[in-house]
């Protein structure tokens, strides 16, 4: 898989100190990407960068993040229009939807907005789509929010065809899809997979997230 070369590997005179190659790497989403309510190393994006950085691939991660709390497909395609990023990313993930199945948009609009957003994050990954991450919705049915909301059954059954669509739409495109929506799910028998707020995932759930999303990532930038 071809990499950034704006760093390539050099030694100095005495040779010894290497640079390391620079590896950059865009995140899309919305507050499980920006990792609302945990801290700004614990949010999936930059412990994911840790754990590249720390490979035996001799490689350096620059991370950008595009993701807001809040966000739906709508927002998240509008910030990228303000911002505006370059088409020379090694690697991109794109986790997004569940603010319109929280705010109730058309499904209709979800279809829509995804292929879009999955094409953007295409362009940005040097127009590779084997440079290009989607990962599920995680389930937030199975938090003390979800589980008291009176809608269990609405919100899992809902996601689950999100999920369904965007699986399918992945795999006819070959584009790489990654399940993390059942390590959510283990929330209610598992309180420490959830963050302070009741509602959002943990540090602990993010590094499981990052456990799944590392190999396929190493696989990218190799």
């Amino acid at each position: 898989m071809s990499c950034s070369t704006a760093n390539t590997s050099i030694k100095n005179k005495d040779n010894l100190q290497e640079v390391k190659e620079t590896i950059k790497y865009l995140a899309l989403g919305d507050s499980y990407t920006i990792g609302e309510s945990v801290c700004e190393t614990c949010r999936f994006p930059v412990q994911l960068k840790q754990k590249l950085d720390s490979s035996n691939l001799n490689k350096n991660v620059s991370l950008e993040i595009i993701a807001k709390t809040g966000w739906t497909t709508t927002d998240l395609l509008k910030a990228i229009e303000a911002k505006k990023p370059p088409s020379n990313y090694d690697l991109v993930t794109l986790l997004i939807g569940v603010n319109n199945q929280y705010q109730n948009k058309d499904f209709k609009l979800y279809e829509k907005e995804f292929a879009e957003l999955v094409t953007k994050a295409t362009i940005f990954a040097k127009g590779d789509r084997k440079n290009v991450i989607v990962l599920s919705i995680p389930d937030y049915a199975y938090t003390p929010y979800g589980d008291k909301s009176g809608k269990f059954k609405t919100i899992t059954t809902e996601l689950a065809k999100y999920n369904a669509f965007a699986k399918k739409y992945c795999q006819q495109r070959e584009i790489r899809y990654i399940n993390i929506t059942d390590i959510t799910k283990e929330g209610l028998k598992n309180p420490k997979l959830t963050a302070t707020d009741g509602l959002h995932p943990s540090e602990i759930t993010y590094s499981k997230f990052v456990d799944r999303i590392a190999p396929i990532a190493l696989q990218v930038i190799k």
